[in-house]
């Protein structure tokens, strides 16, 4: 298993979480340049009636207060499902050297499926990396979906 791989498990844990909680299910961890996690996030949006409580948000928000700067330039964003605009965007700022994700957002998707926002002329463009653990990240979002139809 790679270490792509084992982080991207994490998230999938904090996504768990949150459809526990009724969210949708999307985990995201931010890991320093020595491996430490610093920074972990779930979708938080019904509980903080917050449209900005996205796992993205919330993992990069703490990661920052966690190195008491907001430029996360060594720094790596692992998260459950491609980030949507205000999270690329986010990600940007942030100054985050990496992004890996794992199921394709086709609704939503920043980065590869509606749009590519890393394509495009900004200030700061990290590494991208996708499809890791797709098919689990996936399952989690297409289960919690099933469940929300069922009811």
């Amino acid at each position: 298993m790679t270490l792509d791989e084992e982080f991207m498990l994490k998230a999938l844990e904090l996504a768990k979480k949150a459809g526990e909680l009724g969210e949708i299910p999307v985990g995201a961890i931010v890991v320093d340049g020595a491996g430490n996690i610093i920074g972990e996030g779930y979708n938080l949006r019904e509980q903080l009636c917050s449209p900005l409580a996205h796992a993205e948000m919330i993992a990069i928000e703490k990661a920052a207060e966690a190195l008491g700067q907001w430029r996360l330039t060594d720094c790596t964003l692992y998260v459950t499902l491609e980030p949507c605009p205000m999270c690329a965007g986010a990600v940007m700022n942030a100054r985050l050297k990496r992004l890996v994700y794992g199921a394709f957002d086709d609704k939503n998707g920043a980065c590869a499926s509606v749009a590519t926002l890393f394509d495009e002329k900004f200030t700061h463009i990290p590494l991208v990396r996708s499809r890791i653990l797709r098919e689990r990240c996936g399952e989690v979002l297409t289960e919690f979906f099933s469940r929300i139809r069922d009811k």
